[in-house]
């Protein structure tokens, strides 16, 4: 068996701020405490839970210096309204490209950045 625990996305020093008002503010991420022997590296973690409390996704905003965003690697995200999302995105001040919406078969979808700057993507299951 193979599952995903979690990804990490690089920001840069003192970007935990700008982590938070987007994977919590914008996305509605939970953000959780960093292990004891973790926090003095910086960053900040973020968990989604499901309607029994079970983790369904976990990012790892994690300091990279010198930074430089991701362009094209990014995290993608399973949502049930997709609508909502986007527009809790572009009320949190940051942009939808939903260009590619209709272009991966079974989904809708459109990406982002967050506020360092990095790619992410956000889709909901096509309803037939």
């Amino acid at each position: 068996m193979i599952a995903l625990h979690h990804v990490q996305v690089a920001s840069p020093r003192g970007g935990e701020d700008d982590a938070r008002r987007f994977y919590a503010g914008a996305l509605g991420l939970t953000e959780v405490a960093k292990p004891e022997a973790l926090r003095e590296r910086g960053g900040a973690w973020f968990r989604a839970y499901d309607a029994l409390g079970a983790v369904t996704a976990e990012v790892h905003v994690g300091v990279e210096d010198p930074f430089a965003p991701a362009r094209k690697a990014h995290p993608a995200f399973v949502v049930d309204d997709l609508d909502a999302v986007a527009e809790s995105v572009r009320a949190a001040g940051f942009l939808v490209d939903d260009r590619e919406h209709a272009t991966f078969a079974g989904y809708l979808r459109f990406h982002t950045r967050d506020a360092a700057g990095n790619r992410v993507e956000v889709l909901q299951a096509a309803v037939n």
